[in-house]
């Protein structure tokens, strides 16, 4: 069909697969007072929790921390090296091992020790908003750490051969802690200002306020370490299989978030573009959308599409939810779907809710 779709007076979608329940979460969005012009569904959009996931909502005078989410500055790497089918190692499970140790991964994981590249940057990068001593200590052993949900870390051949490294993670546990105590500030204040919302999860700030400013800060510095988090452990996941390939190089790399928000000018306004799931894709951006496990990943180029505010899609999007994923799928499906791939078979019964089957198909999609 001809794309986008206008499904009220501001909202335009670019998928094919909605349902009415997320039409309407996104409708309310498009509602609020701060959201001059229309909010944009990528072709992944799906229910989420106040904004829908994929989608890009422009605001003006303020944010909405929810729609920035708990992971801000959630994101994708990928890694382009001069490996080939030919020259990977022949044996990938003990790659799988190795990642184990230099990329802790999955929930409660991280490094025993502080690195002296997490000490580096946490030097140069302090945060602009009060720390406990707790938090500062889970700010630097989670450096270069995967997390949990649908994280994850895959090598790909593309069509010419050549092997790519690639990996999803945001801002680990102390994103998540400053987005709930921001979004819960949010809250307080709309009811205190008797501000009238259709959805309390999309309670804002206004700019110009304390509680703005703080919250730009501590977002803004979430986004950073997100990024250097990607970037320290595709250091270490690439020189760990180039160690095993005994030889190699890496040749390019793409560091992009899709859970953010930033400064931009649209329609001849300043305004503040919040991606929710979203890719930023000006003309010329690269960025990475993974499909589902062991589905193809797509490197794109942006085409700066002024309609979705220079954005793309994320990923496949989810079909259904984890509760109704747990329940439809089964772990001999889940194995089956992986075919003869190196994959944490072990950890089959808590992945059936990342099965390929609960995603949209990154064909369609793209």
């Amino acid at each position: 069909m001809d794309m986008p779709v206008r499904l009220g007076d501001k909202l335009l979608a670019w998928a094919s697969i909605l349902d009415g329940n997320t039409i309407e979460q996104a409708l309310v969005a498009s509602r609020l007072p701060i959201v001059p012009t229309h909010v944009a569904l990528m072709p992944d959009a799906h229910l989420g929790i106040g904004a829908t996931v994929g989608s890009v909502i422009p605001t003006e005078g303020a944010v909405i921390p929810s729609a920035v989410g708990v992971d801000i500055g959630c994101g994708m790497i990928a890694a382009l090296t001069s490996l080939t089918a030919a020259t990977l190692p022949d044996d990938l499970e003990r790659y799988l091992l190795r990642l184990h140790e230099v990329m802790p991964a999955g929930l409660g994981r991280w490094h025993e020790a502080v690195s002296p590249a997490a000490s580096r940057w946490f030097a140069a990068n302090p945060c602009p908003v009060p720390l406990t001593p707790k938090q500062e200590h889970t700010v630097l052993v989670q450096f270069g750490t995967l997390g949990s949900g649908n994280h994850f870390f895959e090598v790909c051949l593309d069509e010419t051969g050549a092997v790519w490294v690639v990996l999803h993670s945001g801002s680990r546990g102390i994103g998540n802690q400053l987005a709930q105590h921001h979004i819960t500030k949010a809250k307080e204040l709309a009811k205190a200002d008797s501000t009238p919302l259709e959805d309390p999860d999309l309670a804002y700030f206004l700019e110009g306020t304390p509680a703005f400013e703080e919250y730009i800060a501590a977002m803004l510095w979430s986004q950073s370490y997100a990024l250097a988090n990607r970037a320290a452990m595709m250091d270490a996941a690439v020189a760990e299989l180039l160690s095993l390939a005994r030889g190699g190089r890496e040749v390019d790399r793409i560091n992009s978030h899709h859970n953010f928000a930033v400064r931009e000018r649209h329609v001849g306004r300043d305004l503040w573009i919040t991606r929710k799931g979203a890719v930023r894709a000006r003309a010329g951006d690269r960025g990475v959308i993974p499909g589902s496990m062991g589905a193809k990943t797509f490197i794109v180029r942006g085409l700066g599409n002024p309609r979705s505010y220079d954005s793309c899609a994320h990923g496949a999007g989810r079909r259904m939810s984890r509760t109704a994923a747990r329940k439809q799928i089964t772990t001999d499906d889940l194995s089956a779907a992986m075919g003869g791939r190196v994959w944490l078979r072990g950890s089959a019964a808590r992945l059936v809710d990342e099965a390929p089957a609960a995603y949209k198909d990154i064909d369609q999609v793209m």
